[in-house]
C-alpha cells in the first residue's frame, strides 16, 4: 500500500505494510535521529513530532500518518549550525551518549511551540517520558530554561 506523509516539509508517497511502524519507516528512508530503544513507548528515543505533538514512533504503524505532518530532527536543525534548542542542550552539558537528545529535543520543540515561557514544573512533565541514562535531567532542564531565557 502506497502512503502520502509530509516529513519535514516535504510531501512523500511511500509503499509500506498495514503493519509497518512508523519508526521503521523513517529509518527506512534515511531519518537516523529516530532511536530504536525499547520499542514499546517506554523509553521516548523515538519520539517525531506528528502534526506538532510529540509521539513514540515505535507504537504508530505507517498507515495511520497518512496525510500528517511528522518531524524529525532532521527537519529542525538548519543546514548551517544548530536550533536554538541543539546550541541549549550543548551549552549545558545536556547531551552525554546523545541517545536520548532527538527526542528530548524535539519534546522542547514541542512544549515551547504552545507554551513559549513554561514553568520548570511544565518542563520537567514534558520531559517525563524521554529517559535518561546518562544525566539526572537537570542539564536538560536548564537547556530548556536557556532557551526560554534567550528568547524572551
Amino acid at each position: 500500500m502506497k502512503v502520502r506523509i509530509n516529513i519535514n516539509g516535504k510531501w512523500i508517497e511511500e509503499e509500506t505494510t498495514p503493519s509497518e511502524k512508523l519508526l521503521d519507516f523513517l529509518r527506512r528512508l534515511g531519518y537516523k535521529s529516530v532511536k530504536a530503544g525499547c520499542r514499546e513507548g517506554d523509553c521516548g528515543s523515538c519520539t517525531v513530532l506528528f502534526n506538532g505533538n510529540p509521539i513514540r514512533s515505535c507504537l504508530m504503524f505507517v498507515p495511520q500518518a497518512e496525510g500528517a505532518k511528522i518531524e524529525t530532527l532532521e527537519g529542525i536543525t538548519p543546514k548551517e549550525g544548530l536550533h536554538p534548542i541543539q546550541e541549549a542542550f550543548l551549552e549545558e552539558g545536556a547531551v552525554q551518549c546523545g541517545f536520548c537528545t532527538p527526542g528530548m529535543v524535539l519534546t522542547t520543540k514541542a512544549l515551547l511551540d504552545r507554551s513559549p515561557s513554561p514553568s520548570e514544573d511544565e518542563i520537567r512533565e514534558a520531559l517525563k517520558g524521554n529517559l535518561c541514562r546518562c544525566t539526572g535531567y537537570v542539564q536538560q532542564i536548564n537547556a530548556v530554561k536557556r532557551v526560554v531565557k534567550e528568547h524572551e
